[in-house]
């Protein structure tokens, strides 16, 4: 979960290239240094309450959050785990340490599942219908001197999991513990997304992996492969570590954070290439509302903060890419060891955003207290 921010100014000035289906063929445009942009929402303090009998009431590294259809939040992190910093274990953490928690939205938790299915938890969603899809990126045999198998023996890793609200595996994706790129394997794969039809998005390829892998995958409803596009590389439509993927807003549109290359992809959901946004720094983590409202989990250099960068949650228009607000981390950078903050992101119908952070170990949830101004 470890970053090098690239070395691009706070002054983003940021080349877009769009379809003939978008608003406009081609622009250019220069934006704002999100430093310099609104901060109309406030921390919500002491949210979530966390049972002091899961590790005295203290996070590890916490990677994805969502909320369903009920307004209920669902959270996937490592198990209560820090070590190895960055990407941390739920091998041996047992069952008084579950990787999936579901609060209701004043933070109470209703339930908890999910011990011995995951040893590095990764990407995560919820579908319309409540189901929940969470992806391993595992690829080691052993994890800090502990075999990273399952109750069947089988090393874990490298698939996606479909599992009912309840905690029932309904579906699995990929061959676990074996990388792949073809249609039945992943090569580390960071994130899951679920089309209104269905169908199933994987971003494949997390930093490093065996075969240099930077894609998107696409499934059936049913699970059946139809097809992929990508490469690793820095062309539109290829991919270096992408790191989240989202379908959402009024278009339907599939958003991917290209990590390495500093950059949101747009695609429609036939892998079409839509636009590629560089204005929103390096992230981690994106998440786009039925109002088109795109939130990104980033980080920006600027010399003149700790450890030489600036981290937040950048806000802006998923149809234009226009910065609208910025939330900037609250974290102490001395304090965090290794892994970024905002690593999941997701909002609900009232517009709270709720941040998972791996380096700070928390759950955050904001509340809009101004309206977001409109930018052009």
């Amino acid at each position: 979960m470890t970053e090098k921010a690239a070395a691009f100014s706070t002054f983003v000035v940021a080349a877009i290239t769009l379809l003939p289906a978008a608003d406009t063929s081609a622009q250019r445009a220069t934006y704002p240094s999100p430093a310099d942009l609104p901060n109309p929402y406030r921390l919500v303090e002491h949210w979530p309450t966390l049972p002091a009998s899961m590790n005295e009431g203290q996070w590890g590294e916490v990677i994805r959050v969502h909320v369903d259809e009920k307004g209920n939040v669902w959270v996937f992190h490592r198990c209560f785990n820090v070590v190895p910093a960055g990407s941390a274990t739920c091998v041996g953490r047992g069952a008084a340490n579950p990787p999936i928690l579901e609060f209701n939205a004043a933070g109470t938790l209703l339930k908890s599942f999910g011990a011995g299915l995951f040893a590095y938890p990764h990407g995560f969603t919820v579908d319309r219908d409540g189901n929940l899809w969470a992806t391993d990126v595992n690829d080691q045999e052993t994890i800090l001197g502990m075999p990273a198998r399952n109750a069947a023996g089988v090393v874990m890793g490298q698939e996606v999991v479909k599992l009912s609200a309840d905690g029932k595996i309904l579906m699995t994706l990929g061959t676990e513990g074996v990388a792949g790129t073809g249609a039945s394997g992943f090569d580390r794969p960071t994130g899951v997304a679920v089309a209104p039809n269905g169908d199933i998005f994987v971003s494949d390829g997390h930093a490093p992996n065996k075969y240099g892998t930077g894609r998107v995958a696409k499934f059936s409803r049913d699970g059946h492969f139809i097809k992929a596009w990508g490469h690793k590389g820095s062309a539109p439509g290829d991919f270096d570590e992408p790191h989240d993927i989202f379908i959402g807003g009024s278009r339907g549109w599939v958003y991917v954070a290209d990590r390495k290359n500093n950059r949101i992809q747009v695609f429609d959901q036939d892998g079409a290439f839509v636009a590629a946004w560089t204005q929103f720094g390096q992230p981690s983590s994106v998440f786009v509302g039925r109002d088109d409202t795109i939130y990104v989990g980033a980080s920006f250099p600027d010399t003149s903060r700790k450890k030489g960068e600036l981290r937040g949650i950048v806000v802006g228009d998923g149809i234009t890419g226009a910065l609208t607000a910025f939330i900037p981390d609250p974290a102490d950078l001395d304090r965090v060891v290794a892994g970024t903050s905002a690593s999941g992101i997701a909002a609900d119908r009232d517009g709270s955003v709720f941040a998972a952070d791996v380096g700070a170990h928390n759950l955050r949830k904001y509340v809009r207290v101004n309206q977001i101004p409109r930018r052009p």
